[in-house]
């Protein structure tokens, strides 16, 4: 079964667990969605915060993607730039499906919903994400029509003497491409 997307969902309290736990458990997968196993929910909260301040000030936006149980099972946040130069573009973050629904296409469904939300705003015409070397998020990125367009080389360090590209990637929204 598919997965029922919502741009700027009502952030209730059962959202927020949601997404927090959503978050753990992806990094305690071994997602690299900006922290390093294990955490728990008390340790994601804190960034968590950050994006719901930023979509209190209409800087971000949200994507859920809920599975038929209601259960929030993917998310993506789109950040609008501020800089009068920059907005014809966002930049997406912490693009998560949760481990238990790997393998079954949701990504790409992630994915596309993130173009089709993007194209929705006014002005938008590309998507920018960054992603951490070493993980294949990169190839799953090239995939759904991302483009690598710039590369610094060991940027982030997971732990002492593990440091990773962090990898720059952009999806022109020009056409309905849905890789």
């Amino acid at each position: 079964m598919a997965l029922t997307f919502e741009l700027d969902p009502d952030f209730t309290p059962a959202l927020r667990d949601g997404v927090t736990a959503l978050w753990a458990d992806v990094t305690n997968a071994g997602g690299a969605v900006g922290f390093v196993p294990p955490v728990t929910a008390e340790d994601v909260r804190p960034d968590l915060l950050k994006h719901l301040v930023a979509i209190e000030q209409g800087r971000t936006r949200l994507l859920v993607g809920r599975d038929e149980d209601g259960v929030v099972a993917a998310t993506a946040f789109l950040t609008l730039n501020d800089h009068r130069l920059l907005r014809h573009w966002l930049w997406l973050y912490t693009v998560m499906v949760h481990p238990r629904h790997q393998g079954k296409g949701y990504g790409r469904d992630l994915m596309a919903a993130t173009a089709d939300a993007a194209r929705s705003i006014e002005g938008i015409e590309a998507i920018r994400l960054t992603c951490r070397g070493g993980t294949g998020a990169d190839r799953f990125y090239a995939a759904c029509g991302y483009k690598e367009v710039g590369r610094v080389p060991d940027a982030i360090r997971v732990a002492d003497g593990d440091d990773r590209d962090d990898i720059v990637m952009l999806l022109p929204l020009g056409s309905a491409h849905r890789g």
